[in-house]
Formats: structure tokens, sequence, C-alpha cells
């Protein structure tokens, strides 16, 4: 199965599930969502920071996610948290140097014989007049990393390598963190460069066992992923043949990833 690019969405999924990436990445199916209100939330309050992130009056902020809210369905559990993100952003914003990027989509070319790119969208990136790079990524979940976790996220270290290749600057020179805005807590990490090595490593294998694949070999995998897997009723181990057929009747397509 010949795939030109990996992002670390692509990777983890077909790390959980070699069936699940298939139904997702090949086969383009839409994933009915078993977290949706969260799902929702957390799109509803990226877009706020994205729109907002040069604001510094909460009334500012406010107008912006009013605006936004016709856009995401919000329940009334969830939107109690919208007025204590916008304002422990606030705090946490005024405490940031120059934005040089918000939802930054990138595409690096890493191997040029084999033609394989890495890809992603950043959130946010903010340089200090020292030539220093914080990436941020919100995070509008419950449970926060510790940092030893963190030391070990692909995600962010694949935005390290990124911010590495476009900006021109070295590790030691780059922060990457989680921002927490329901608590308004951050965690932050910088990696070595040894880090991003095994990263890349571990890329690299990972589209070669795509690529080595063929579109009838996807297995499913069980294991504690399918508790949130919107492809139950596409799964066989989880549904019937004829529950599969009747699925795939009225199974959606998504657009092009």
């Amino acid at each position: 199965m010949f795939i030109k690019s990996i992002s670390e969405s692509k990777a983890s999924t077909f790390t959980q599930c070699n069936l699940k990436y298939k139904f997702r990445y090949v086969d383009r199916y839409e994933e009915r969502s078993k977290n949706k209100d969260a799902l929702d939330f957390g799109s509803y309050i990226h877009r706020i920071f994205e729109l907002g992130f040069e604001k510094t009056s909460f009334e500012d902020l406010f107008t912006i996610a009013e605006e936004c809210k016709k856009d995401y369905k919000i329940t009334k559990e969830k939107g109690k948290n919208t007025e204590t993100c916008l304002r422990n952003f606030l705090r946490f914003n005024a405490s940031l140097t120059e934005t040089v990027g918000t939802e930054l989509v990138y595409e690096i070319k890493y191997d040029e014989k084999n033609d394989i790119s890495l890809n992603g969208i950043i959130d946010r990136i903010v340089k200090s007049p020292q030539g220093e790079y914080l990436v941020i990524d919100y995070k509008t979940g419950k449970r926060e990393l510790k940092k030893h976790e963190l030391y070990q996220n692909h995600q962010m270290q694949g935005y390290a390598y990124a911010i590495h290749r476009l900006f021109k600057v070295p590790y030691d020179k780059i922060t990457v963190a989680h921002y927490y805005p329901v608590t308004g807590n951050i965690v932050s990490v910088k990696y070595s460069l040894a880090q991003i090595s095994s990263y890349l490593r571990n890329k690299m294998d990972t589209v070669w066992r795509i690529r080595k694949k063929r579109k009838n070999e996807f297995p499913p995998s069980k294991n504690e992923f399918c508790n949130w897997c919107g492809y139950s009723s596409l799964c066989p181990e989880y549904s019937s043949p004829e529950k599969i057929t009747e699925s795939l009747k009225t199974v959606k397509k998504s657009k092009r990833r």
C-alpha cells in the first residue's frame, strides 16, 4: 500500500489497529465518534484561540467565542468550562512574545530517494527575541501529561523536527509544550538530537510497514483502544458479516486526507 507522507495521526492509528488505519486512510470511511462532545468542545476552543491570539481583553475574546459557537455543538456541561478557558488563556497569552504561526500546516520531505514526507498541523508557534521557539499544542481534555510522558510523545517530537527544518533552528532552542486551558497549566520539554533521530527512524519504519502491505492485509487488533473506536459496526471483532454488510450501505466517505 503506497503512501508518500506520514503524520503522527496516521502512524498511531496504524500501530493501534491495521484495520482502523485502512478504514480511515484507505477506504476513507467517516468514523462515528464515541466522544463527540469532547471533540466538539476541543475544536471550538482551538478555533477561538486561533482567531483570538492577539486579543488582550476578555470581552474581545468572548465576542469571538460567541461568533464561533454556531459552528459547534457545545453541551451545557462543556459550555461551563468556556469562560474558565478564556480567562486562563488571556493570562497565559500575556506572557508570550511574537507569534509566528497558528494552525501551521506543514509537509516536509524527509527522504527524497524514496519519496517520503512528514506532515502535520501545529496549533501555535511563538518566537522569543533571543531566537528561541515555543511550540504550543492546546489540550482541552481532563488528563494532563507528566513531563516524562511528554518526553516520549511522538507528536511533539515531530513538531520539534518540523520547526528545526522550517526555521533552521537547533533543537536546543526549541521548546514544545502542552497547554491546558481548563486548568491553566503548561507542561514543556526540550528534545535531544538522539530523541529526534529515534523518532525519525520509527516513522520511516512505519512507512515501510504500510508500504509492504496489500489492501487485504490490514487485520483488526482487539485492544484497549477499541472502547473509543468509531468503526465497531464495520469490525469483524464486534459485528457479524451480516451487520457489516448493512453498515457499509450507510457509511459515509470523508474528504481526502
